[in-house]
């Protein structure tokens, strides 16, 4: 769970680990048949939930997918032993906006800047709910709207079937009515047990938050409590943020257990009463921070028994942590123009315990990852461990299990990408194995899926494999001795020769044509990008179609 309580610290960075699950572990081989054996131990009621949940402070991010995912991998386990299983995610929209993000997201999961957008609808809201502020799109009914459609939609592109839920609408319609009643008329309790963890709850401190009737905002000053008629009295105070206030308006008035929040370290665990939770995942900053309070808020406090919890470690983006106040963020939306929906899936299926980096400029070793996954699923792959966890996992991962698919390697995907030519395309491929004269039409187009993905890949990453190779001979004017050096390379070619050979050739071809090597080269991409540079030219030109280089190499129409 992500929220903007400010006594969180930030997630902390780390380092990949390994990518073949949980085998030390798990008997099962997957992690979620472990989690899965602790809820059943419990003997829950039907149906089994499984909770996430965020507050919708800035960009739907990747990061925010944590929760939905590993619950999912869960309540796909659940369902499959039989368990009716209702998968919901709360959208911790009461609480106050505190600070302006960085950057937002569209409604088609592009992030864009403040400058891009209303700006002014969230500057002007600080301190007040999220579903009080107007959507800086223009598009939704609030902002806490447009973050939740955005979180659904990208759901619904992974294929997980999440209940998103408004804890404004569950305050709204009366669910925490008699959470909020129980704890101001155990404030005492709820006083010394919060006060374990937080220093600030003195002999005044009173667990809710009026929503200001003149100015809207949140505010935590609450003077009297008629537990009778379910009412608070209020003074709207400043708030501080860090470094910062927002101001209240002294507004005095008085508001109804409907008309503001239970602070956050109550809120979460009256959402398990609320919702009936069995299960929640969350990050590692919960576990030291928010959890041993929320836990002890629950047995204490509320009288409940917590869910099952599962800690899992924050992957990083790039080597640094994801955050949307610095701008390091990615969305769902954007991964997907670069992956197919199972290799991201399968990004979640690895071990949570183990902290991973999403590092962008080295997709292909998490898609090589992938492929190698989905081979050990069918038994090609000689590693048991990784066996073990592909066999349990790989059907959770995918959307039908099949063993007729083709993997074009992702680099290989991305030379591919650099000519818009079908045909040469299914040339190339088929040149190097992947296909033959019997493999479906079907198959084919499947499998040449990956290729636009790894071409934008490499747009974005302006990598190696950003170039465009010229379908048609471009001009060019050479000097006789490197004609006479191209013509001699392509009988080379010709032979079969792999990339590195060829690369090797090219650099023997020209000391025995006297020719500059910067040269040479040059002419090898002027004839294939018609540009001075381009990749590792020898071993680009083994990947091609080879009677593509022939003919281009002797400068043949």
């Amino acid at each position: 769970m992500t929220t903007d309580d400010p006594s969180r610290g930030d997630a902390p960075a780390a380092d990949a680990t390994d990518g073949d699950g949980d085998a030390d572990a798990a008997h099962h081989g997957f992690w979620a048949d472990e989690v899965a054996d602790e809820i059943e131990a419990r003997d829950p009621d039907e149906p089994v939930v499984v909770k996430g949940g965020v507050s919708p402070s800035g960009v739907a991010h990747l990061g925010n997918f944590n929760e939905i995912m590993r619950g999912y991998f869960v309540a796909e386990v659940l369902r499959e032993r039989g368990h009716e299983v209702r998968q919901v995610f709360t959208s911790d929209d009461k609480d106050p906006l505190r600070k302006l993000p960085r950057k937002l997201a569209d409604a088609d999961g592009n992030i864009v800047g403040l400058g891009e957008v209303d700006a002014g609808a969230l500057g002007r809201n600080l301190g007040k709910p999220y579903t009080s502020i107007p959507d800086p799109f223009g598009e939704a009914e609030s902002y806490a709207a447009h973050f939740a459609a955005l979180l659904k939609a990208d759901a619904d592109r992974l294929g997980v079937p999440v209940e998103m839920i408004s804890n404004t609408e569950l305050y709204d319609n009366g669910d925490f009515d008699p959470v909020v009643e129980h704890v101001l008329e155990h404030a005492g309790t709820a006083r010394e047990v919060l006060g374990e963890y937080q220093s600030k709850v003195d002999e005044d401190y009173v667990p809710f938050n009026p929503v200001c009737a003149e100015c809207g905002k949140i505010t935590e000053t609450v003077t009297d409590i008629d537990l009778d008629a379910g009412t608070v009295d209020y003074v709207c105070t400043d708030m501080t943020v860090g470094d910062n206030t927002i101001d209240g308006c002294g507004h005095e008035g008085t508001a109804t257990f409907r008309e503001g929040k239970l602070p956050w370290r109550f809120e979460w665990p009256g959402q398990w009463q609320v919702l009936g939770v069995d299960f929640e995942p969350f990050g590692k900053d919960h576990a030291e921070g928010s959890w041993p309070s929320g836990k002890d808020i629950a047995e204490n406090v509320l009288g409940i028994e917590p869910p099952v919890p599962m800690v899992y470690e924050w992957f990083t983006l790039n080597g640094e942590a994801l955050s949307s106040s610095a701008g390091n963020i990615v969305t769902v939306a954007e991964m997907l123009d670069l992956l197919e929906p199972e290799v991201l899936r399968y990004f979640f299926a690895l071990n949570p315990r183990k902290a991973r980096d999403l590092d962008l400029t080295r997709l292909d070793q998490l898609v090589d990852d992938f492929d190698r996954f989905e081979r050990a699923y069918f038994g090609d792959v000689d590693d048991e461990s990784l066996t073990r966890f592909a066999e349990r996992a790989y059907p959770f991962v995918v959307d039908e299990v099949r063993e007729d698919r083709v993997r074009l390697p992702y680099t290989f995907a991305a030379v591919l990408g650099m000519t818009d030519d079908e045909d040469l395309r299914v040339k190339m491929a088929r040149n190097e194995g992947f296909f033959d004269e019997d493999t479906p039409d079907e198959v084919v187009e499947e499998a040449l899926g990956r290729v636009e993905r790894a071409r934008r890949w490499a747009e974005k990453m302006d990598n190696q494999y950003n170039y465009r190779l010229q379908v048609d001979l471009p001009e060019f004017d050479f000097d006789p001795a490197v004609e006479a050096a191209l013509d001699e390379l392509a009988d080379f070619v010709e032979e079969n020769h792999d990339g590195e050979a060829i690369q090797g050739e090219i650099y023997e071809t020209a000391r025995r044509h006297d020719i500059e090597m910067g040269d040479f080269f040059a002419a090898g991409y002027r004839l294939f990008f018609d540009a001075e540079q381009g990749p590792r030219l020898g071993e680009f030109l083994g990947e091609l179609e080879r009677d593509f280089v022939v003919t281009r190499l002797r400068r043949e129409d």
